[in-house]
């Protein structure tokens, strides 16, 4: 059989290439990906075995890319690999259909083992976040959070989040200004927040989006 075929997904250049330096003896790294956008298409195209993804990524965050892939790609395994180490990070992970979480400080170290646990069927969970937290996720029932958003209202509370205006978002997802003023206001109700400093505050607490330039100055 040949070797495991990987798909890494991070905004940084240098974690691409330390992590397809850990991987380069044993698994075939097919590509590399900045963005949850770029991951998807490029995931379609490959089928990768696995995915390696960061959550906070630009256009589309990696929970909401591991969501979507789980649906187009079911056999793919995803690992996620952030410096995110708070609860709220990981339960949302692993109920967009993560099968793996570990930090970036103890890649080095635990990559392999975690990529070779999750392709042999198991989950995995990096040693310094307790493994009670998978089995408390996966036996949950959904509560209130992001998860009861649609597809179409996280990518716009991502996008205005990192903030562009609803007419630079109408040109990326290929809606209208109103549709994205529509989905703003959807977003707002469902999870009673007022104004955009709390959603951006939201989207940064759950993940959906990582700490913009330009709309932190404005909101601290």
């Amino acid at each position: 059989m040949g070797k495991p075929s990987v798909v890494l997904a991070d905004d940084h250049g240098l974690v691409l290439a330390g992590i397809s330096r850990i991987l380069e003896n044993g698994f075939d790294v097919m590509g590399t990906a900045g963005d949850g956008c770029q991951l998807l298409a490029l995931c379609e195209k490959l089928k990768p075995d696995l995915v390696l993804l960061d959550i906070s990524m630009p256009l589309m965050n990696g929970i909401e890319a591991a969501r979507r892939l789980k649906v187009r790609l079911p056999k793919t395994k995803i690992v996620v690999v952030t410096i995110h180490s708070e609860r709220e990070y990981v339960t949302e992970a692993f109920r967009a259909g993560a099968d793996g979480y570990l930090l970036k400080s103890s890649a080095a170290s635990e990559l392999v083992t975690a990529i070779e646990r999750v392709l042999s069927g198991h989950h995995y969970l990096t040693p310094f976040l307790t493994q009670c937290i998978v089995d408390t996720v996966l036996d949950e029932p959904p509560g209130r959070g992001s998860r009861h958003l649609s597809s179409r209202q996280r990518s716009v509370l991502q996008l205005v989040a990192e903030g562009n205006s609803a007419k630079e978002v109408a040109s990326l997802l290929g809606i209208s200004a109103k549709t994205v003023e529509f989905h703003k206001a959807a977003v707002a109700a469902k999870l009673g927040l007022r104004g955009l400093a709390a959603m951006v505050k939201y989207a940064v607490e759950h993940g959906i989006c990582g700490e913009n330039p330009r709309t932190a100055a404005s909101h601290r």
